[in-house]
């Protein structure tokens, strides 16, 4: 019974400890949404800089998902150079390893303070931005608890013959360590939380050096898992940095698995506590990949180009409707608006298809214009499935306004759509079957042009041909070519 309520309280811990991340996440993202974008699109102008943004955003998140998947929208709309969105997903992977520093520190007083903070800075504030800074500090000072909570419940593991035989077993088996770490971290969709996790046990002496090293390098690999499955609707250019992050961090573990005892040897010489030990080895790590691999962004762009080749149809399907920012309705607002100026571009190459078709018999032309009138309703769909995902309770009155002016904006582009395809294509599919041409202009000094009241009123000849008449035929007989004004 006691083994059943430790894996119970482990449990727990390592459930809150996930939350603490959702909850810093979540509330930078209310709190400088917007301005963190902003600021990474604006920071990446060179290699170095893209870098340094990648690792300031991921500080402020305490997840590199995070920034993996804002910064792999930015990709999908050609915000940001796929070449620089590689340098700060590199960026973000040494973040991950300074926030496990910084959450590794021994003070057990502060996650009381950080949580006393956050409730009454979310209680008091009336505004998203001051709730939004209380979430998150609440967020870090349940992470710091639930780290407390894990420490002590791995206390008594040092002297469980059953855990040390298992992982005494890990470490003759690096490949089924190096998954068992991968998995873990992709379940728990941070490698941050399976790497502190591994320091406890390299503390408490349950797992050795080099079973530790590892360890963390199967946390990173699994790391980078959750970013790829999370942006596969986003677009081959956020599939191809996702996928050269993954393939990066993969080349990373394998080596460094390889290379286990050498460097458990090195940085146990080099730190010789054992707390610090998988800190130090998932810092040097990550370290290792951005200096390894920002010289080497060219070419990483042009292999994940050539295993994910562009698809020769233009991908269709919501652009901007960005899942992961739901918990932050300024930014999905934002998105929400762009998408639905995207319908109002379909709308517009509709009315000038029609246009096209009026003056030029196009057989053809209405079948386009249904495809387009069939895009502009699942957009309009999917903007108003988006728009009711949203957090309600973190809308204000300007918010709910603006979401319920952007859902009728789109209601009514869809509305204009029907129009087009049932009117205008109809009249655009009869003249081209009918063989209905319209006369051209005559000039403005023609003889027969009427003024009155200084407005110009024009003769404009219709001729209706006949289908029986030869193409080309001026005149057809007396059912041939009729004309009139």
């Amino acid at each position: 019974m006691q083994s059943t309520i430790q894996l119970i309280n482990l449990l727990g811990a390592g459930a809150l400890l996930l939350w603490g991340l959702r909850l810093i996440k979540t509330g930078v993202l209310r709190a400088f949404g917007a301005s963190l974008r902003q600021w990474i699109a604006k920071g990446t102008g060179n290699r170095f800089a893209a870098a340094l943004s990648g690792l300031a955003a991921t500080l402020a998140l305490q997840s590199s998902t995070a920034t993996a998947v804002i910064t792999a929208s930015f990709a999908s709309r050609e915000i940001i150079d796929p070449k620089m969105a590689q340098a700060v997903m590199l960026g973000a992977n040494v973040g991950t390893a300074l926030a496990a520093i910084v959450l590794s520190l021994d003070v057990h007083w502060f996650s009381s303070l950080m949580i006393l903070i956050g409730v009454i800075g979310f209680n008091s504030s009336r505004y998203t931005r001051g709730k939004g800074i209380g979430r998150a500090i609440l967020g870090l000072g349940l992470m710091l608890l639930a780290l407390q909570m894990v420490n002590g419940v791995t206390e008594p593991l040092r002297q469980s013959q059953v855990v040390i035989t298992v992982l005494g077993a890990l470490g003759d088996a690096p490949v089924f360590a190096l998954m068992l770490a991968a998995g873990l971290a992709f379940t728990a969709s941070s490698s941050l939380a399976v790497v502190l996790f591994v320091a406890l046990l390299t503390q408490a002496g349950i797992v050795a050096p080099a079973l530790a090293v590892i360890l963390v390098a199967g946390a990173n690999l699994g790391g980078a898992v959750p970013p790829a499955l999370a942006v596969i609707a986003e677009g081959t250019q956020a599939r191809r940095l996702t996928f050269s992050n993954l393939l990066v961090r993969g080349i990373g573990a394998i080596t460094l698995t390889i290379l286990a005892p050498p460097v458990a040897e090195l940085v146990a010489g080099v730190m010789p506590r054992p707390v610090n030990l998988a800190i130090a080895i998932h810092l040097g790590f990550n370290l290792a990949l951005l200096i390894v691999f920002l010289p080497l962004l060219t070419p990483i762009a042009r292999l994940s180009a050539l295993l994910l080749p562009m698809p020769e149809q233009p991908e269709k399907g919501a652009n901007y409707l960005d899942e992961s920012v739901l918990d932050t309705p300024q930014m999905a607002l934002a998105g929400a608006a762009r998408e639905t100026l995207r319908v109002s571009d379909i709308v517009l190459k509709m009315l000038q298809a029609s246009l096209d078709g009026l003056r030029r018999a196009t057989p053809d032309a209405k079948s386009n214009m249904a495809t387009l009138d069939d895009d502009v309703d699942a957009l309009q769909h999917a903007i108003k499935l988006y728009l009711t995902k949203l957090d309600t309770t973190g809308l204000d009155s300007d918010d709910a306004r603006r979401s319920s002016e952007i859902v009728s904006y789109a209601i009514n582009l869809e509305h204009v759509g029907d129009i087009i395809e049932g009117g205008l294509a109809e009249v655009a599919a009869k003249r081209a079957k009918r063989q209905v041409r319209f006369s051209e202009t005559r000039p403005t000094g023609n003889p027969r042009s009427l003024r009155k009241d200084n407005c110009q009123y024009a003769a404009v000849t219709v001729s209706f041909s006949n289908p029986r008449c030869p193409v080309g035929a001026t005149t057809c007989g007396r059912q041939g070519r009729n004309s009139t004004t």
